[in-house]
């Protein structure tokens, strides 16, 4: 495992076609994909970022990324978040530990240019979270729908397992909570060892706390190092790990 770098690319290979960043991507290649990246975003047009929340989706999947996108968007740069619902239309859901959430948004990807899916309820088959969401078929079959290049999702824990079962990861490379990857490897998923997987239009960040580090990461990639920076100061997290990026995510 390439050693953590905060603040500059590492620059070493991972795989055919893919390289591990550092933290902060400070170098070549790397800043001027965020330069070039960040320059598609203004107050009249903003990263559009999606969270779907359902019942028994863990709290801090929703939450995390809200918090990035949110604080990005209080600073003043071009983000907008909204929490949505897997149905067209606002409504109430009932996370992990019994957190009521009133939903503002109704699924309509298409005003989306990212889509966050959080996971929650593993190992409890029997109880609203990943495994109800995937039997409805709902969720799946509308992540299905919507997939497009221009829409980026981004799959938080045991939400990736929902992008599976949706057809979205294939033979692309992911990862998943640590506890859940044996699941995926039996699926035949290309899994992999690492904290963030960019795939281009598919972000896979690892377990809980990941979801963090992937919207950083994404914020970073999409409006740059010195946005993604400026908001981890202000939350007091420090990003660990490193994120694989393939050919397809350079």
């Amino acid at each position: 495992m390439v050693g953590i770098d905060r603040r500059k690319a590492l620059g070493a290979a991972a795989g055919a076609g893919a390289v591990v960043a550092g933290w902060g991507a400070g170098g070549g290649t790397a800043a001027a994909a965020t330069a070039s990246a960040s320059a598609t975003w203004s107050a009249e047009r903003p990263l559009r970022v999606h969270i779907v929340v359902f019942d028994g989706a863990e709290e801090l999947d929703i939450f995390g990324p809200l918090e990035v996108f949110g604080a990005a968007r209080a600073m003043g740069y071009p983000v907008q978040p909204l929490l949505v619902t897997s149905g067209k239309r606002p409504g109430r859901v009932t996370a992990s530990f019994g957190t009521e959430i009133a939903v503002p948004g109704g699924w309509d990807p298409s005003a989306a240019d990212a889509l966050v899916v959080p996971g929650g309820g593993f190992r409890k088959r029997d109880a609203p979270g990943i495994w109800t969401e995937i039997a409805k078929g709902v969720l799946p079959r509308a992540l299905a729908r919507a997939e497009r290049p221009s829409l980026t999702v981004l799959g938080v824990c045991t939400g990736v397992i929902v992008l599976h079962a949706a057809g979205l990861i294939r033979d692309r490379p992911c990862t998943t909570h640590h506890g859940a990857q044996h699941y995926l490897k039996d699926q035949g998923a290309d899994v992999r060892t690492v904290r963030v997987v960019d795939d281009g239009n598919l972000v896979c960040a690892g377990g809980v706390s990941s979801g963090i580090d992937g919207s950083l990461w994404l914020l970073e990639r999409e409006l740059g190092s010195e946005v993604a920076t400026r908001v981890e100061a202000l939350m007091e997290f420090e990003r660990r790990g490193t994120v694989l990026r393939t050919a397809a995510g350079a």
